[in-house]
């Protein structure tokens, strides 16, 4: 099945110097793409990540990406996790966005007026405990943004949609019902990438994102783990994946947070005798938490 293309928000603008998110104008991976680069920068919506991954490790399509890669609700997105290591991209940021949905409306338009509610299935069942209180048909779409863009489109006063404050203000839409998520604890946290060719060293880098793999003898990855901490180095993050075509062995993707970059340099020399590989995807800021 052929993947469907998205158009580029700013098709004026000079494709090479956009940012590649997933999903459509007015998504939280825009929202997290602002937080870092600015409100200016131009994006480049992306069908699927691995699109994403795609038009960011080409100079000609792009500067770069902000991709999401876990969830304080919804774990992990493994995935994202594979495609990284596939790739040459390396990280040079983090944000973390704490996630709000709101419910939008066009102008003008009352609660009393609304019959349905659209959008991503996600964010309707976030959102569930504010819209059963109501008789409204839900309506699942392929995207929260896209379901603002779509009600914009259409005039409707009969229809809202559940997206970003982002989306209300690009879509000149009313924000009838803000922060309606159920678990008002919901963060998201996006990796920013760059080509290894763009990125220079960062100045007050204090975390780092790598992966490894050991040969799984007895006690091996305790070694690994005891090595890092007499560093007085932070595990933030350790997440086990299958190694494809292996019996069942497994490699692991860490984040380690330090106060000077010479603790990182003396557990990646100090691991090398205990791994087979290792993989620095990126050397950065810890990045801090911020309102969507």
């Amino acid at each position: 099945m052929a993947t469907k293309k998205i158009n580029t928000v700013l098709p004026e603008l000079n494709k090479a110097d956009g940012i590649c998110i997933q999903g459509y104008e007015g998504s939280f991976h825009q929202v997290a793409a602002r937080k870092f680069f600015g409100k200016n920068i131009p994006i480049i919506p992306c069908a699927s990540f691995r699109d994403l991954i795609n038009l960011a490790s080409d100079a000609r399509q792009s500067a770069g990406a902000v991709m999401a890669i876990e969830n304080s609700i919804a774990g992990s997105i493994l995935p994202n996790y594979n495609l990284l290591k596939k790739s040459s991209l390396k990280v040079i940021g983090e944000v973390y966005l704490s996630i709000s949905q709101n419910l939008l409306v066009n102008k003008g338009v009352q609660l009393s007026d609304i019959k349905e509610v659209h959008s991503h299935p996600m964010a309707i069942l976030q959102c569930l405990d504010f819209l059963e209180q109501y008789n409204w048909k839900l309506i699942e779409t392929e995207d929260t943004a896209l379901s603002a863009k779509h009600l914009q489109q259409h005039k409707s006063k009969h229809i809202a949609a559940i997206a970003s404050k982002l989306a209300a203000e690009l879509f000149d839409l009313d924000i009838i019902g803000p922060d309606i998520q159920t678990q008002k604890t919901n963060i998201t946290r996006f990796l920013v990438l760059k080509r290894a060719a763009d990125v220079t060293s960062i100045e007050g880098a204090d975390k780092a994102s790598l992966y490894f793999q050991t040969d799984h003898s007895k006690g091996v990855l305790a070694k690994v783990l005891t090595t890092i901490a007499k560093a007085d180095i932070n595990l933030s993050k350790l997440q086990s994946m299958p190694i494809p075509g292996s019996n069942f062995n497994y490699g692991f993707y860490a984040d380690l947070e330090f106060d000077q970059i010479k603790q990182l340099n003396t557990v990646l020399k100090s691991i090398e005798s205990l791994t087979n590989s290792v993989k620095l995807f990126g050397v950065y800021k810890k990045g801090k938490l911020i309102k969507g």
